[in-house]
């Protein structure tokens, strides 16, 4: 689905947008997946869901390559019947909210009911209907939905089962080694990508999976794929608003802001009464306003997770030293307002200190 126009929203936006690709840096996926990984250290639980979310993009995609192969190689007097009666209207015809697309439950009741008439049927257990298949087909490669590369979550990629010349068409294979991966991947215990769920949804997932009904629909993951989603929006969603919405640096340079702020602050400090002690003029000590202003910066912009300077120009930073630049009009105009107010108490602060350590009389010792 293409990302709804920035301008049309005055507030920061929800998970359900952020994962639906709908919102711009510095709230977008890449930027949450980021946020997950570095910061939550639970990707797993993204991952989780991006890949259900995949495998229910797979399933469409097989749907619909089936429902066109029946079509072509059926009698044009049969087309309607087969058509209404065979298939689910319009079944996998396009993401969710496109013309002519039935609801995720429909697709599921299909897919099962499809798997039962097959296995009851010794003219459609062939592979996937290979009699539609032209001649030295081949079953496409296995996709790979685990894998993800973290400069990858933001953008769309191609359909899992298709190569870049539109040739491999997913069989019926495909949706079951799915299921089965993102099982042994993140739900049974000591998998490699462990995520914790109650056990009664665990044990629902791995009986459709592995019993004797052998689903393969995205329907069998809705309960997992719903407790991870409200686990993220409670858990993860509220820091990641006020990281990425109400500041724009990351944890690593806060705390090296916080550091050189300190040590800077000591040295001001030093300097201060040493300038004092040994009755230096008002015009020398001025060069104090250069430490303490340093000092007091990287304090307050530690503090506030905020550097005005770089939101003020449209940059907020994702990983160390890493920026990029602003599109989301919401979080800009918030960070502005932000910057301000922290510039005119950083200003306020820093001119009282700086008054206190010049204009105080030397005394020498």
């Amino acid at each position: 689905m293409p990302p709804r126009e920035p301008g049309q929203r005055h507030r920061f936006p929800n998970l359900s947008e952020v994962l639906s690709r709908q919102t711009v840096a510095p709230l977008d996926l890449f930027s949450f997946y980021i946020y997950m990984r570095d910061q939550q250290r639970s990707v797993d639980y993204l991952d989780f869901w991006l890949d259900v979310s995949q495998h229910l993009q797979l399933c469409r995609l097989y749907v619909r390559r089936l429902h066109r192969s029946v079509i072509e190689d059926t009698p044009e007097m049969e087309k309607n019947s087969k058509q209404s009666s065979f298939f689910p209207e319009g079944a996998g015809e396009g993401p969710s909210g496109e013309k002519g697309n039935v609801s995720d439950q429909r697709l599921s009741a299909f897919l099962r009911s499809d798997h039962g008439s097959r296995q009851h049927s010794p003219h459609n257990s062939q592979d996937d209907y290979s009699h539609h298949s032209t001649p030295g087909h081949e079953r496409p490669p296995r996709p790979s939905f685990m894998t993800m590369d973290t400069s990858s979550p933001g953008e769309d990629s191609s359909s899992p089962g298709q190569n870049s010349s539109g040739d491999n068409v997913p069989k019926r294979e495909d949706l079951r080694a799915s299921a089965e991966k993102i099982l042994y991947t993140y739900l049974l215990p000591g998998s490699e990508r462990e995520i914790i769920i109650p056990q009664s949804i665990l044990h629902e997932v791995q009986d459709a999976i592995e019993g004797p009904e052998q689903r393969s629909d995205p329907e069998l993951f809705d309960a997992a794929k719903d407790y991870v989603f409200q686990a993220m929006e409670r858990d993860a969603f509220p820091g990641f608003l006020q990281s990425k919405g109400l500041g724009n640096l990351v944890p690593q340079s806060m705390m090296i802001r916080l550091i050189v702020g300190l040590i800077s602050f000591f040295a001001a400090m030093w300097a201060s009464f040493i300038l004092i002690f040994l009755n230096k003029s008002r015009a020398t000590r001025c060069w104090l306003i250069l430490p303490f202003t340093i000092a007091l910066y990287f304090i307050f912009t530690h503090q506030y997770m905020l550097d005005p300077i770089l939101a003020l120009i449209g940059l907020s930073e994702y990983t160390l030293m890493d920026f990029y630049r602003i599109r989301e009009p919401f979080v800009r105009k918030t960070l502005n307002k932000r910057s301000l107010v922290m510039l005119a108490g950083f200003l306020l602060v820093d001119a009282a200190v700086c008054c206190l350590f010049i204009f105080v009389p030397g005394k020498r010792l």
